[in-house]
């Protein structure tokens, strides 16, 4: 029994499975862990979402923001721009079923067997890991609640508050934690979000630094796969923080990534978008 974590999806079949060919991935015995970012401007979100549906007992995924933006236009709450490649999935017999299944996975994931968390885009550096388990439970409980969702999604969008307190109500505090697990990259040591910066990791702003790089880090004792950050290509000198959106849609490659072993494999990807890494990673 193996298990594989991949990289950035976003509606890319073929490179998926063709890591899981060359892993000889067996779903009645091995594991896939997936970052998140499942569907979106690749050239097959629905077949995509199909394909995970049918793995769904041999799979763990996160939520990342591509996937709470399908949740959003499924909803009527936001409306599918230029680049998106989803309405396929909002056109298709089963979107129901399908929708229904994303929404109910969670935005972080912990092996405790392994210490190892699953994220799409990182831990604020000033939660341990019970508060982030706590904080996402928190979001994962309201997406599974009929009579919040909606409310949810409708509020999620935004760059305000741009630090965690610990007296936020409603929906800004939920859409702080969100930002935290789906779209952060740069923060300061306190947490106070930089969401416009989108660049390498030696671009931050004064003061700020990539999420994972601050010394007060209170997670340095978990092991973290994340992904989200295309414009890292996969790189991450931090000991124990993995790296795994190697920016497939943009004409970079999928990355797969045994998690007992930490041996990675790639498949390159024919992208359609006409552009290369890192100005790629501005999204």
């Amino acid at each position: 029994m193996a298990t594989y974590a991949v990289g950035d999806l976003q509606g890319c079949l073929e490179p998926l499975k063709c890591l899981l060919d060359r892993v000889a991935f067996d779903p009645a015995k091995d594991r896939l862990w997936l970052v998140g970012d499942l569907v979106n401007r690749g050239p097959q979100s629905l077949e995509t979402l199909r394909f995970l549906y049918g793995l769904r007992d041999s799979l763990v995924c996160v939520l990342g923001n591509h996937d709470l933006h399908l949740l959003a236009a499924g909803n009527n709450i936001e409306r599918l721009k230029k680049g998106d490649t989803l309405r396929e999935i909002l056109e298709a017999p089963d979107r129901a079923e399908l929708l229904d299944w994303l929404r109910r996975q969670p935005l972080l994931h912990y092996d405790e067997g392994r210490n190892t968390a699953l994220v799409h885009a990182g831990i604020a550096p000033q939660w341990t890991l019970k508060k982030a388990l706590k904080c996402a439970a928190e979001v994962e409980t309201v997406l599974a609640d009929d009579t919040l969702f909606a409310t949810y999604l409708d509020g999620m969008y935004g760059n305000e508050p741009v630090k965690w307190d610990n007296d936020l109500t409603g929906v800004a505090r939920l859409r702080v934690i969100t930002n935290y697990f789906t779209r952060m990259r740069f923060c300061t040591a306190e947490g106070k979000l930089d969401l416009k910066s989108k660049e390498g990791a030696d671009t931050a702003l004064p003061g700020y630094k990539p999420w994972f790089a601050h010394k007060e880090r209170k997670t340095r004792d978990t092991k973290i796969i994340f992904g989200h950050w295309a414009a890292l290509e996969g790189h991450c000198d931090e000991p124990g923080v993995f790296a795994l959106d190697t920016g497939c849609v943009w004409g970079g490659a999928m990355t797969l990534m045994n998690i007992d072993t930490g041996e990675r494999l790639s498949c390159q990807c024919e992208s359609p978008l006409p552009v290369t890494l890192p100005a790629a990673a501005k999204r």
